[in-house]
């Protein structure tokens, strides 16, 4: 593999995480992304393909990235994901390579996925209620959730962690509960603040629940301790049980934002580059890749988009416009 040099931006943050969203359908419609009757999908010429994807995320390694995470809408429903797996994986088979999905093809798909290379998932279970996850979800597929969580575990998946969106007056009295579910099954989850990015344009801050409430109640209910040693360019904070039975994380992106050390970029599914979940300016790799552009013009246009990253969203000031996209357009 040619080595480049490393996409370093303005602030001095380096590059080394890449989300790659590979579609922007879901089989779920979660009210805090979406509407109940979807959204006005991509062509399905707009999306990058396989070889565009992977190629795009090998010239990303040659300048120092060692972390990929395929993200969506939800990824699954990609066809033959494996395939680009596999095809990730052998790019540099010492890479970090994830998927963050909702669970729901996890009991089919867990053996390929693992034996085609890939370390780690990330799965979404907002609510232990089924009547409550199909309220949040507008589907009744919890089981189904718990059974690939299952199935990727018993696929090797290790650690296995569990992402919570809370909202309030929805499924904010569930922190404990679900704080406990994850410490007995040994799974490891993060809480996460929700965020202005859904379709509909609907949030409101009124409806947040901040992290600082939720690691009150995690500490009235359990003795906890600060992770050593935390990578501060890791999006949680993250927490061990003093009792040695796990961890816990909470993600406070709108209330403690970690902008200052993001090591993120983010390929949405129609090959546009976005330096921040919140940007509101992409770059276009597609046109790029489709029009006969060199590995090494890739990487001006990265180096491009890079040295215009700004120092942070601007959630909590006064002019904070919501990205016009959602999140299953951005990729999480």
């Amino acid at each position: 593999m040619i080595l480049r040099a490393p996409l370093i931006d303005t602030h001095g943050r380096t590059v080394r995480d890449l989300r790659l969203s590979i579609t922007d359908r879901c089989n779920l419609r979660c009210v805090y992304c979406m509407p109940a009757e979807g959204m006005p999908w991509l062509p399905k010429q707009d999306l990058l393909t396989f070889e565009e994807l992977a190629r795009f995320a090998r010239v990303c390694l040659e300048c120092g990235v060692h972390s990929v995470r395929l993200t969506g809408g939800e990824p699954t429903v990609r066809a033959d994901l494996h395939v680009l797996v596999r095809m990730l994986h052998e790019l540099a088979p010492g890479l970090d390579l994830s998927l963050t999905t909702n669970g729901l093809k996890l009991v089919e798909m867990s053996p390929a996925l693992k034996a085609a290379g890939l370390t780690r998932v990330n799965v979404s279970v907002d609510t232990l209620s089924r009547e409550r996850f199909h309220q949040l979800a507008r589907r009744d597929r919890l089981a189904e959730v718990l059974a690939g969580l299952e199935a990727a575990r018993a696929a090797g998946f290790s650690p296995i962690k569990v992402n919570a969106v809370l909202m309030r007056g929805v499924n904010d009295d569930e922190v404990v509960a679900l704080a406990g579910w994850a410490r007995d099954e040994g799974y490891e989850l993060r809480f996460i603040e929700w965020m202005p990015l859904d379709f509909q344009h609907s949030w409101e801050r009124s409806r947040l629940v901040p992290a600082a409430e939720i690691l009150e109640q995690l500490e009235h209910a359990f003795l906890l301790e600060p992770e050593d040693g935390d990578d501060p360019s890791a999006p949680a904070r993250t927490f061990r049980y003093r009792d040695g039975r796990g961890r816990v994380g909470v993600i406070a992106s709108v209330t403690r934002p970690f902008c200052g050390t993001c090591d993120r970029i983010r390929l949405t599914a129609d090959g546009q580059v976005r330096t921040c979940l919140f940007a509101n300016r992409e770059y276009d790799f597609r046109r790029v890749l489709r029009e006969g552009g060199t590995d090494d013009e890739i990487e001006a246009l990265l180096r491009a988009a890079v040295l215009r990253k700004l120092p942070g969203h601007l959630i909590s000031q006064p002019g904070f416009v919501q990205p016009a996209r959602g999140m299953s357009a951005i990729g999480g």
